[in-house]
């Protein structure tokens, strides 16, 4: 979990760094304090951290190595691209915490996972709603099933930030 918080990091911050659109910056941010949420679980628990370098774009996986090379050079290819990019991620992340939720008795991280999760859900629909605003382009959801994506994209987001990737680190409990 903590490697997918960091490839989502740092695939936004690859796309900020060429398209210089604040979404990606401020929800890199949110996904630092996730990453950081992680691993003080891991820390709590005494399990080992899985990053090794913290550098920008590097993973010990070889799978999300391969992902986070696949995702910044989708989302290099235009702005559209990189604001689906960046929703296709926050999909990911929902469905893997999913997972994880069913399975986990554990209650302190079933917590971590559902204000994962409600980040996430927060992301993505800032994502599509500015792909629609900047380039009048509708996201379609490529992981979620249709029903599930327009369930969340129905949602208030009230709970965190405004769904605008501004709620900095307001997306934290």
């Amino acid at each position: 979990m903590r490697e997918e918080e960091k490839l989502a990091r740092d695939v936004y911050l690859s796309l900020y760094e060429q398209w210089q659109l604040p979404i990606f910056n401020n929800i890199a941010n949110s996904e630092q304090n996730h990453t950081e949420a992680v691993a003080r679980s891991l820390a709590h628990y005494g399990l080992e951290d899985p990053i090794t370098n913290a550098a920008v774009g590097e993973f010990t996986d070889p799978t999300l190595q391969q992902l986070y090379n696949e995702l910044v050079t989708e989302g290099s290819q235009s702005l559209a691209a990189a604001l689906a990019v960046g929703a296709k991620i926050e999909e990911i992340d929902i469905a893997d915490l999913e997972t994880a939720m069913i399975n986990t008795d554990n209650a302190d991280l079933d917590l971590l996972y559902d204000r994962l999760q409600n980040g996430s859900e927060n992301h993505l629909r800032a994502f599509t709603s500015t792909l629609s605003r900047q380039t009048g382009q509708i996201y379609r959801p490529e992981v979620l099933s249709p029903e599930e994506y327009d369930e969340i994209l129905g949602e208030s987001g009230d709970r965190r930030g405004r769904g605008q990737g501004q709620a900095g680190d307001r997306d934290r409990r």
